[in-house]
């Protein structure tokens, strides 16, 4: 402030589920030591009309006489969506004066300072625009999902109150978890110290540890499940394809497991531990397509049949086919075009004409065909 520069007033945290917005939120109000005033986006809505805008009124009220002080709106997306857009009669226009109400608050004409104020949400995209501009929420904190090295960070405070076997690897288990949030790591843990007390163990094992990643991305074991003699050879040669043709490509991910244990809705899977890269090759894409062809094709090959079994599988490489086509150009026919919709606004139209939606869909069969062979 000597230099003539102004603390940021407001600082929005967006980022998935799980990731630790409101636990950030929570660690800011014990470090602060200052007033910190917490309310949800939804405690603004109510049936009588009036009620959002005075709550708002209120809430600055007693952030000004409490200032210096910090006030935290979580899930700030339930006042805070776009205005004007599908506009429902009636209802939309509670929650407008609510955000009007928050935008003259935050950044209006008899304004001070001394209040500083956080929101987060997981959906940015539909906040209104006024209230994204600097001199509101000068700062927008993007909490993206956890590395390596911070899953490792928050595996050690969430093992700190379990009794673990002497010599469980931290960084085994944080290899183990790509792309699990904070969230789901703290539930990992806790399974898996059910599943050592359903055991009767004295401590956790890293067994556990493996059993809980198995239940929690797999689903519930189900022993009982009856599966016919037939059906379960055609559910170990198609496992054991996807596990073939991964084994064999250089660009697939490397497979960590097989199993024909049916687990919630699967009847079998082929597990890999994906590569932590923020950008992906066309023949990265198109093996890990082939690799999740595998299991037809091996199908096909074994039994001269082919059965309902890889529906998921074909659902995964009909939409990565489809990606990279319409919003990667990746393709040589459709060239370098996108018809990526970010702000989700194109939901009724498509942004392309009937003849290129069929060229889309001649060049998509093509590939997935080519991969297929």
């Amino acid at each position: 402030t000597n230099l003539g520069g102004k603390i940021p007033k407001g600082a929005l945290l967006v980022g998935s589920p799980g990731t630790g917005k409101t636990l950030l939120a929570k660690a800011v109000a014990g470090e602060a030591q200052v007033p910190f005033f917490s309310m949800s986006g939804s405690d603004f809505v109510e049936m009588f009309v009036g009620v959002g805008a005075s709550r708002v009124r209120d809430l600055f009220k007693q952030a000004k006489e409490k200032a210096p002080c910090i006030i935290f709106i979580d899930e700030i997306d339930a006042i805070g969506r776009a205005r004007g857009r599908n506009s429902m009669v009636g209802g939309n226009d509670e929650r407008e004066n609510t955000l009007n109400q928050l935008l003259v608050e935050m950044d209006g004409f008899g304004t001070d300072s001394g209040i500083i104020i956080m929101a987060a949400t997981n959906r940015a995209d539909v906040l209104d625009n006024a209230l994204l501009r600097p001199g509101r929420f000068d700062r927008q904190i993007y909490v993206d999902m956890p590395d390596i090295n911070e899953r490792n960070e928050i595996f050690k405070v969430h093992l700190k109150p379990i009794k673990l076997e002497e010599g469980i690897d931290i960084n085994f288990l944080a290899k183990q978890t790509p792309g699990f949030s904070g969230a789901d790591i703290a539930n990992l843990c806790n399974e898996a110290a059910l599943i050592a007390a359903r055991k009767g163990n004295e401590s956790v094992t890293k067994q556990d540890f493996l059993d809980a990643v198995d239940r929690i991305i797999g689903g519930l074991e189900k022993k009982n499940k009856i599966i016919t003699k037939e059906e379960k050879r055609a559910i170990a040669f198609h496992e054991a394809g996807h596990a073939t043709i991964s084994w064999l490509l250089q660009h697939a991910h490397p497979l960590i497991k097989v199993t024909i244990v049916p687990r919630g809705q699967s009847l079998g899977a082929a597990w890999y531990l994906p590569e932590e890269r923020s950008i992906t090759t066309t023949e990265q894409i198109l093996d890990e397509m082939c690799s999740a062809l595998g299991g037809r094709a091996a199908e096909k090959l074994i039994f001269n049949r082919i059965s309902t079994g890889a529906l998921s599988d074909l659902e995964k490489v009909t939409k990565q086919a489809y990606a990279m086509v319409s919003m990667y150009g990746l393709n040589d026919k459709i060239g370098n075009m996108s018809y990526y919709d970010s702000r989700g606004t194109e939901s009724f139209t498509k942004p392309y004409s009937e003849v290129t939606a069929r060229i889309i869909d001649e060049e998509v069969s093509k590939l997935i065909e080519s991969q297929y062979q």
